[in-house]
């Protein structure tokens, strides 16, 4: 799909170590809006230092911070990706080439780059939801969408109600719900290149994600 503009949406809770490696890397024609969700490293100053847009959304999580990205973008497509280094956006225009091949949403599925450590119990627990999903909602998927496309209309209209870690499980389960045609394609899957993660990096991130996850995909 050349020449269709899209909003990159950067959910970031202190990300500014990591930040000018990854807005560096968004593909030209893309742009880069950065959500700002309490920050307490100078994230914002160092977005716009290197030529992203920026929202601030006070209300924390992960889905606040997608939520508001969205609302904030004005293209016709929203791309969605973590803002820690872990994904590259230079995959973004193939999963943009997809919806242009008539799908509704593109996400990426994680694949380990070479001497990545991927904690068994993160890739577990991925494993088991995605089961969940394609049991439960025919949704064939095999990944949680880290990354992905999708029209910005039809994805407000999804009416995805999660702001904490469920929301792209919700996301998922309404697009099936929708009959959406959700297509994944493989995508790079690195270390971060730096901070902490929200989720992995702490025991209650981890018992908040879990609940979160289980709660969209019941």
């Amino acid at each position: 799909m050349p020449d269709c503009p899209v909003t990159v949406v950067l959910p970031c809770l202190n990300e500014a170590a990591s930040l000018p490696g990854v807005l560096a890397a968004i593909p030209d024609g893309y742009r880069a809006l950065v959500v700002d969700n309490n920050s307490t490293d100078g994230t914002a100053e160092v977005a716009r230092r290197h030529g992203a847009d920026v929202v601030s959304e006070a209300r924390p999580g992960y889905g606040s911070a997608v939520h508001a990205g969205v609302v904030a973008s004005t293209t016709p497509l929203v791309a969605v990706i973590d803002a820690d280094g872990s994904l590259d956006p230079r995959d973004l225009p193939k999963l943009v080439d997809d919806l242009g091949s008539g799908a509704d949403m593109a996400i990426g599925r994680r694949r380990a780059v070479k001497g990545l450590t991927w904690p068994w119990h993160a890739r577990v627990g991925t494993a088991a939801v995605c089961w969940r999903l394609r049991r439960k909602h025919g949704l064939p998927v095999h990944d949680i969408a880290p990354m992905r496309v999708a029209r910005r209309e039809a994805l407000l209209a999804l009416g995805v109600q999660d702001r904490r870690s469920g929301y792209p499980l919700e996301l998922l389960v309404r697009a099936a719900g929708a009959g959406w045609r959700v297509v994944e394609r493989d995508v790079d899957y690195g270390p971060r290149t730096g901070g902490k993660s929200k989720v992995s990096g702490s025991l209650r991130g981890s018992v908040i994600a879990a609940v979160d996850f289980w709660r969209a995909i019941s």
